[in-house]
């Protein structure tokens, strides 16, 4: 069971994580299912957007804590350092609920993303002890500028939906109940335009930020693998499970 859910509609995948239980934290299958996934939507000429969402009550809480302090295989990371292959298909980020660590650099991987007013964003990265390996130490300041994407980094304090949108993080937000429906309506306009121009479009603004990017992404990626073999210990995780998750609803009530 790979625990993440696809539907295809009028030329729009919607892929949802789907392990509520767990608040849609990623176990090692479940990244690789978000990787095979995107490249098979993506290959697919009845496919013309992408919407990434979440099963309520959260968008994604990071790496599966459980996992990460036992075998520790969710934090094998591929060479690429992206949850998936570069893509010719627009990707919606649909926020549904709270997006921590993992969760929100999969947020970042998104081309656009609207926020339930739900939403929350945080990075926990130093609070777990462990380092990104998707590219949020280039990325989040892309997004945010450098000093708010440290004071998330150094603090791992929550950004709510609404400071999310106005520091950049996100596109709009709008009513939780209303969210899928407003994502949707905005893959349908993309679909709607010429498939070649918006592929060749998207692959100008990656290659473009790439050529800014590329360094640092490489660099992040080195220093998490370091990081994995050399000072990441499943016992440590495991003592600050609790006092992780306490922290998170204290600031999330």
């Amino acid at each position: 069971m790979t625990e993440l859910a696809v539907d295809v509609q009028d030329e729009v995948a919607v892929v949802t994580l789907d392990r509520p239980q767990r608040r849609n934290a990623l176990t090692s299958a479940l990244m690789v299912a978000i990787a095979e996934t995107m490249g098979r939507l993506d290959a697919d000429p009845c496919v013309g957007a992408i919407v990434l969402t979440g099963r309520d009550p959260a968008f994604c809480a990071g790496l599966d804590l459980t996992e990460l302090s036992s075998s520790g295989d969710n934090l094998r990371i591929d060479e690429t350092g992206r949850p998936w292959p570069r893509l010719s298909t627009p990707v919606i980020g649909a926020v549904n609920g709270p997006a921590v660590t993992g969760g929100l650099e999969l947020v970042l991987h998104c081309d656009f993303t609207l926020a339930s007013e739900r939403a929350a964003f945080a990075d926990t990265h130093a609070r777990i002890g462990v380092l990104p390996g998707w590219g949020l130490s280039v990325l989040l300041p892309q997004a945010v500028g450098l000093r708010r994407a440290k004071q998330m980094s150094l603090t791992g304090n929550y950004v709510p939906a609404g400071q999310a949108l106005e520091w950049g993080l996100v596109n709009a937000v709008v009513p939780h109940d209303g969210l899928l429906a407003a994502a949707t309506r905005l893959a349908r306009d993309v679909c709607s335009n010429d498939r070649q121009a918006v592929a060749a479009l998207l692959t100008l603004y990656d290659d473009n930020a790439a050529d800014q990017t590329r360094t640092g992404q490489q660099r992040e990626w080195h220093l998490a693998r370091e990081w994995r073999d050399q000072v990441y210990r499943p016992e440590q995780v495991a003592a600050r499970q609790a006092g992780v998750r306490q922290r998170g609803r204290r600031q999330l009530a």
